[in-house]
């Protein structure tokens, strides 16, 4: 699956993530573009994070992608590492992984 949506510069991407008013799904894409799933996304922008996830992120050729990690359950719901940085906000993790964290920032 792509994550896809409106592709913005770093400025905009500031303005939008201080808006606060509305849902925001905003996904790094490289040091200039983010993606902004929330115009035109996928649905991807709506897979959750987990400590021990079931699809990872691959960045290739100005896509991001979510790849399985193994084969998913029908039903099963769609995870992901957010891996948000370690240096921001902390975010409460509530997953119920085995191995979770703690928090969605990577430690």
């Amino acid at each position: 699956m792509e994550y896809t949506g409106e592709r913005i510069n770093r400025m905009e991407t500031k303005r939008r993530s201080e808006n606060g008013g509305n849902m925001v799904y905003l996904f790094t894409l490289d040091k200039y573009w983010t993606i902004d799933g929330s115009v035109g996304g996928s649905g991807a922008e709506y897979i959750n994070h987990c400590c021990d996830p079931n699809i990872t992120t691959v960045v290739r050729g100005g896509h991001i992608l979510y790849m399985s990690r193994r084969p998913i359950r029908k039903g099963e719901e769609l995870t992901v590492d957010y891996h948000f940085a370690k240096d921001i906000e902390k975010y409460v993790c509530k997953c119920g992984a085995e191995k979770c964290r703690g928090t969605i920032n990577l430690k």
